[in-house]
């Protein structure tokens, strides 16, 4: 199955989003730091999420990002599509030319087994998971982290 790094950086970016999303407006730098992904790779990531109208950004002091609609609606699978991934598991990406230009002998197994993954995705939604106690405590670390980092800059000489 191929669900490249992409994928996994904009759920998890967007988790991020979810669950920050009361202290209003996120910018990038925190998700970045909070999520150690690369400031850059979010800039794209977020372009396409706001495309696909997922995110509205803010502009301004104070500014950054915001989902667009409840996270209870928004599904796993509709932030892999926006980032134009695709949950494959084919060897052919579902061209049905596995085996020399011909469709192989297991090629409709990995095409529904990619069916599944992807409408499972399509059950999870962002509120879902916002609301799982241990993704609930791993943010609350992330953000004590991103605290204690912030003291220990401003304390700096």
């Amino acid at each position: 199955m191929r669900l490249t790094t992409k994928g996994r950086y904009a759920v998890t970016a967007m988790l991020d989003l979810a669950m920050n999303a009361q202290q209003g407006p996120i910018c990038l730098a925190d998700i970045s730091r909070r999520q150690e992904i690369s400031l850059s790779y979010l800039e794209q990531l977020f372009a396409r999420l706001r495309r696909a109208k997922l995110v509205e950004s803010v502009r301004g002091p104070g500014g950054g990002y915001l989902l667009a609609q409840p996270p209870e609606s928004i599904s796993v699978a509709r932030v892999i599509d926006a980032v134009d991934e695709s949950v494959d598991a084919t060897r052919c990406g579902g061209l049905s030319d596995c085996q020399q230009g011909d469709t192989c002998l297991t090629h409709h197994l990995w095409c529904e087994l990619s069916e599944r993954i992807h409408g499972f995705l399509e059950g999870v939604t962002l509120g879902q998971l916002a609301s799982r106690m241990e993704v609930q405590q791993i943010a609350g670390r992330q953000r004590d982290r991103q605290a204690n980092s912030g003291d220990i800059l401003a304390s700096a000489p």
